[in-house]
């Protein structure tokens, strides 16, 4: 009688995992069921009983969304609003002031304005700090501000922003806005297209071919595409790219899950473009996902040739799963493989450190290209030929993160005018300006040497003695010392990034891309190895 009555208790549960779930958890239903019930009671439980008055949605939100940081952080519930964010970003298209907005508790930054649309012909810049929205302050807005910023076309909005010290208004009138995959194209030279592919929504397939058609049209013969900066999007996309240079029926990702039908080949279904134009991909440590299936599939298929600094390293396949209410799982439900069958996933969510981080995969296995080239997994895309300014470490990043040099070319936006790119130069005096800049908003950043030694030094180890407890200390100093110094052994790479930022305030966009056309390294050795074909040859062959 007692199983009997088990049963009957658990069986509405096990329908209910089912519908909320699929099969993509484990298949312990006896456990899975069990905890629901723990958690339905408690859920009820705390709102009747607790002192002050709860918020169930609040609450529910919030543990759903601490269960799936113990995961990866590509595995996200999505409220309502988040499931219009998501279909917003997958369209290329929405409707708002026209800006990349970036939240903070108590104000919104604008990051970059774009060129004709509503926050630009209202005069906001980059820098600027929104501190109310109508007539509500950020500060006090529990929620993302930024939403109160979209809206209709034709609506009106009224911000009060912070400028260089001084408080200013402006009234922004709402409309559509395009986000286009393929922001920027041109020719380099009589013989050399460039392309920059900046994202996979539903456009990228489409405007990067039509961008090629457009330049072959001008004379190309041979083609850079840009995917720095790419931080991916929609699977079908990447291969619909990635066909535009290989045959129809080619093989170019295979997704191995844990649930049979996730488990997939992926291959091309189209008439490429092009089989035969030289090709040269650029990838950064910001080019992720489904920028890496382009580059990883074009490298193993020897179709083209990689250039920049190793990709982010993003192996992992997401699917959203319809839930109730208009609400979504965005699910990790796959790994991804390139024609080789590498895995480019780079950290390991499974198997954490001390400190709960996500572990670096160091451990690389190597793979063949078609033409038998070695080339490895693990870490993201590797390029065939490294560019010194394109890499990253944990300085510029910590630059990048802690918005010093965001701030430092706002701050020398207002100190320096500059009529055209033509103009436009980064001194040996500017960048020392950027050493004292850096050193009087008390910059810090931990080394990973420094954790180490701290945690050592933090140890009470009476066998260590006073001498070598000092000798620590002297290290910790000689690390601080050598931070300093590294802003001038990574001058190059800084410098890249100041004057990425910093030209997009005179210029926008399209006038960094200009710019970088007759002076970033990368391009400028694209473009040289394209011209030497015996050379882009050898390397692929």
């Amino acid at each position: 009688m007692r199983k009997l009555a088990k049963k009957r208790l658990f069986i509405p549960v096990f329908a209910m995992v089912f519908l909320l779930v699929g099969t993509s958890f484990k298949s312990d239903f006896f456990e899975i069921a069990k905890q629901i019930e723990i958690f339905t009671t408690l859920f009820k439980e705390l709102n009747m009983n607790y002192v002050d008055e709860t918020n169930p949605a609040e609450l529910m939100d919030s543990a759903i969304k601490n269960m799936l940081n113990e995961l990866d952080p590509y595995t996200r519930f999505l409220n309502e609003q988040d499931v219009e964010e998501y279909k917003i970003k997958n369209a290329g298209e929405y409707s708002g002031i026209g800006a990349l907005v970036r939240s903070y508790d108590d104000r919104l930054l604008i990051i970059e304005p774009y060129k004709g649309y509503p926050a630009d012909k209202a005069g906001l810049k980059a820098g600027d700090e929104i501190i109310q929205i109508g007539d509500i302050k950020v500060s006090d807005f529990d929620d993302n501000a930024s939403e109160l910023l979209k809206g209709a076309n034709e609506t009106k909005v009224d911000i009060t922003f912070k400028r260089q010290g001084q408080t200013k208004n402006a009234t922004i009138k709402r409309e559509g806005v395009e986000v286009d995959a393929v922001p920027y194209y041109s020719m380099v030279d009589d013989k050399t297209g460039y392309v920059v592919l900046s994202r996979f929504n539903r456009k990228a397939s489409a405007q990067t071919k039509a961008a090629m058609q457009d330049l072959k049209g001008q004379g190309a013969e041979r083609l850079i595409l840009d995917l720095r900066g790419n931080p991916g999007g929609l699977l079908s996309e990447a291969i619909n790219v990635t066909n535009l240079f290989v045959p129809k029926g080619e093989l170019i990702v295979t997704t191995k899950s844990k649930v049979k039908k996730f488990n997939q080949e992926y291959k091309t279904k189209k008439q490429p473009e092009d089989l035969n134009i030289p090709l040269v991909v650029l990838v950064n440590g910001s080019s992720a996902s489904a920028s890496e299936i382009v580059s990883g599939g074009l490298q193993d298929l020897d179709r083209a040739v990689v250039m920049g600094a190793r990709s982010f390293g993003k192996g992992l396949v997401q699917r959203p799963l319809k839930l109730t209410y208009g609400t979504q799982l965005k699910v990790t439900i796959s790994r991804y493989f390139t024609p080789s069958g590498r895995c480019i996933q780079s950290l390991d969510y499974w198997n954490r450190d001390e400190e709960g981080n996500a572990v670096r995969n160091k451990d690389f296995n190597k793979f063949k290209t078609r033409n038998g080239r070695m080339v490895e997994d693990g870490g993201g895309v590797m390029p065939d030929i490294e560019i010194a300014s394109a890499k990253s470490n944990s300085l510029t990043d910590a630059l990048v993160n802690g918005n010093i040099i965001f701030d430092f070319a706002t701050y020398f936006y207002y100190k320096n005018q500059f009529e055209s790119t033509a103009e436009f130069s980064f001194t040996n005096t500017d960048y020392n300006e950027f050493k004292n800049f850096v050193s009087s908003k008390d910059f810090t950043f931990q080394t990973e040497t420094e954790k180490l030694l701290e945690e050592v030094l933090n140890k009470d180890d009476s066998l260590l003695g006073g001498n070598v407890q000092n000798k620590y200390k002297d290290l910790l100093l000689a690390v601080n010392q050598g931070k300093i110094e590294a802003l001038d052994s990574f001058k190059a790479e800084i410098s890249k990034k100041l004057e990425d930022e910093i030209i997009k305030r005179y210029f926008y966009r399209d006038g960094l891309y200009d710019y970088n056309l007759k002076h970033d390294d990368a391009i400028l050795s694209a473009v040289a190895l394209l011209a030497d074909q015996n050379k882009y040859q050898a390397i692929l062959k």
